[in-house]
């Protein structure tokens, strides 16, 4: 005999607590930051080399690869996207 589930789903509690968004954007930044150092240790490239491509400065790209830094703009994903050959795609749902 199978068991029912009992409560909400994860994804009804953190909307009860009004959290749901901020969970949610606090784990894509996280997401697209291990992208971003996987491609780049893929490529073998150094933070510096990586921000040289980026034409920014290595605090900036620090940022990005902060996991708890929440700040990052769009047009520093689309420049580390191409710096490391890659697309960066979003959508709205």
């Amino acid at each position: 005999m199978k068991k029912k589930n009992i409560g909400s789903s994860f994804n009804r509690w953190l909307s009860e607590e009004g959290i749901r968004e901020e969970v949610t954007a606090t784990a894509i930044k996280r997401v697209l930051a291990r992208q971003v150092e996987d491609a780049m240790k893929e490529r073998k490239f150094s933070k510096a080399e990586m921000a040289r491509r980026m034409q920014t400065s290595r605090a900036a790209l620090d940022r990005l690869l902060d996991p708890d830094y929440e700040a990052v703009t769009l047009s520093t994903l689309r420049k580390a996207a191409i710096a490391v050959g890659r697309r960066l795609v979003m959508e709205l749902r």
